[in-house]
């Protein structure tokens, strides 16, 4: 099923058709909106004047990556801890699946091996790692034995609560609404 994030289309496009930049963009949301983490990867490809592969990104002198990813409007409000953390992710990929981003789902036995792999990626904690399980599940058909599982409750048909369940602004809405609940319940629990 092809990404229709609210993001501009030919975001969504580059997040069908390259698994770099959708591991890029969840490795960038974290601290800003799901809009700016998945269009980053698109406006990265821009600044570039192409598609960078992981090697390319592992390769990157660290500060011009920063200058890349620091360059109005920034990439992230934090460029220089998230361009260092990309550049961590894709040399992980490089190292562990000879370059190959999709390499990090290829072939999984079941779902926690997925998980497991997910996690071994620099950023990607528990939370983090299962809503990547269930975005892989849900939206991109990578639904090894388990999948739903390991992903916890945002594995959950219907449940809207990540950008796994986000197809239209309907859905993006009903996420919006979880996290805000999430966050009201949080704050209670601390206060209370």
């Amino acid at each position: 099923m092809p990404f229709s994030l609210p993001i501009p289309a030919e975001a969504n496009a580059l997040l069908d058709r390259d698994a770099l930049a959708l591991v890029a963009g969840l490795t960038l949301d974290q601290q800003i909106t799901l809009e700016k983490a998945f269009t980053s990867p698109w406006v990265l490809a821009q600044r570039l004047g192409h598609e960078p592969t992981a090697q390319e990104l592992a390769d990157f002198d660290a500060q011009a990556l920063v200058e890349v990813f620091a360059a109005p409007p920034a990439l992230h409000r934090f460029p220089k801890a998230m361009a260092a953390r990309v550049q961590e992710v894709c040399r992980v990929i490089v190292d562990r699946y000879d370059g190959d981003p999709a390499g990090i789902w290829a072939g999984v036995a079941d779902g926690a091996e997925l998980l497991r792999r997910v996690l071994e990626l620099p950023g990607f904690g528990r939370q983090k790692a299962q809503i990547f399980v269930a975005l892989l599940g849900k939206q991109c058909g990578v639904r090894p034995e388990g999948w739903r599982e390991a992903a916890g409750g945002y594995g959950e048909e219907g449940s809207f609560r990540s950008v796994a369940d986000i197809v239209d602004q309907d859905s993006l809405i009903k996420v919006r609404e979880y996290k805000k609940q999430m966050k009201a319940e949080a704050k209670a629990t601390k206060g209370g």
